[in-house]
């Protein structure tokens, strides 16, 4: 099994560095940092830190997801999701580092009809989009050992996401509407951390990839609105969580237009992770079977 010694891990506090957190324990020492220790808009910040830490291998999953605030902060979003991680590349390259990134469904514009597989062409919708990829693309262009981990509708049991989103209105709420129009895999954060250490085990370190993972299966944000309320109902009384004011066949479906954002979705945000499953022979649990193991370690 691969040990990497010292793992710098950035965004600790986040969804998926939190998880990240627990599962690269076994492979080395994990010094873990947030946006109190590190802030990912400061070059000189972000050097210093490397520097000091002398990973062998650096694992960033922190990023500026604000998806509609970032057409108005486009600087502050490419510093972040752009700069950053080319940064962090050309240090983990003049230590003889490895760098772990993640990026995101939104580097496609979403018209395909199938899903995305890694070689397919890149067409941001969004400033979101363009500078996650903008990080892609200075990473693959520094030559330092990689792996990028292409992921979509992440959600977990802590911070801001779909899940606890929907179980705060469905609280204080009589209706709901979600959006039925547009597609992707929910994909519970503590599986992209238990399948990043998995492959991390696995990895030389020699060959450098671009890899899909997310969660198998589809559904809609409507969809998994009303499979997220499901799994609460099935657990309410067991776990005492309080009654919800909405049921789930009573979620209204709404068009993408008639709820507008400032920030462009893709309608198919769904990936394939053949190539992640031939590489590292594992692969992710359906999108339904994660939910409710998340629903069960739901406190």
């Amino acid at each position: 099994m691969a040990n990497y010694r010292k793992i710098l891990l950035t965004g600790a506090g986040g969804q998926v560095g939190w998880e990240l957190r627990r599962t690269l324990a076994p492979l080395g020492q994990v010094v873990a940092v947030d946006l109190e220790q590190l802030d990912l808009a400061d070059p000189d910040a972000i050097r210093r830190m490397v520097r000091e830490v002398q990973p062998t291998l650096i694992v960033n999953p922190a990023a500026y997801t604000a998806v509609d605030q970032a057409e108005s902060e486009p600087e502050l979003a490419l510093a972040v999701n752009g700069v950053a991680p080319g940064i962090f590349a050309e240090e983990a390259k003049r230590l003889g580092a490895a760098l772990v990134h993640y990026s995101t469904d939104y580097v496609f514009d979403g018209a395909k009809s199938t899903p995305y597989v890694e070689a397919d062409m890149t067409n941001p919708l969004g400033v979101y989009g363009s500078t996650k990829l903008a990080g892609e693309q200075a990473i693959q262009a520094s030559g330092t050992p990689h792996l990028i981990f292409r992921t979509s509708w992440v959600y977990g049991l802590r911070g801001k996401n779909f899940l606890l989103t929907m179980l705060r209105l469905a609280r204080e709420r009589g209706n709901l509407s979600v959006v039925a129009d547009q597609f992707g895999a929910p994909t519970w954060s503590r599986m992209l951390a238990e399948a990043t250490a998995l492959a991390l085990a696995r990895w030389d370190g020699e060959a450098s990839g671009l890899y899909h993972l997310t969660c198998a299966g589809q559904t809609s944000w409507h969809g998994f609105a009303q499979t997220i309320l499901q799994e609460y109902e099935a657990r309410q009384a067991e776990k005492g969580w309080p009654q919800l004011r909405v049921a789930p066949q009573a979620i209204e479906a709404i068009t993408t237009d008639q709820y507008p954002t400032p920030a462009q979705r893709p309608a198919n945000s769904v990936l394939d992770n053949g190539k992640f499953a031939r590489g590292f022979g594992l692969g992710l649990p359906d999108w339904q079977d994660a939910l409710a193991l998340a629903m069960d370690a739901h406190i």
